[in-house]
């Protein structure tokens, strides 16, 4: 009989706990730390530039509240078109990649 490994690392806990065994809420977790990326990015870059979110919509070609929404954790509509004009303004190149689905902890 194997005895089970205790731990106190509260990540590994909500882990096994919410997500292991349960590969749709896994599914969920990747599309939410992609889109926190994303807004996480743009708002860097755009802080890096020094612009503001208002300076930046101008140079894209849209709205002060659509750059509030992309830099945004919670957003989900993030186009290839709309990330191709903001890499452009802050030029920059976009790259999309496809990388190997691993399990996250």
């Amino acid at each position: 009989m194997t005895k089970k490994r205790s731990t106190t690392d509260v990540i590994e806990i909500l882990h096994h706990r919410f997500y292991e065994g349960h590969p749709e809420r896994l599914a969920a977790l990747e599309v939410e730390r992609a889109n926190a990326e994303i807004a996480r990015t743009i708002y860097r870059l755009r802080t890096k530039a020094r612009l503001s979110q208002r300076e930046l919509a101008e140079l894209v070609g849209t709205s002060t509240s659509v750059i509030s929404r992309l830099e945004d954790a919670d957003y989900e509509g993030h186009s290839l078109t709309m990330l191709r004009r903001i890499a452009k303004a802050l030029n920059r190149r976009l790259e999309v990649r496809f990388l190997p689905l691993t399990t996250a902890k």
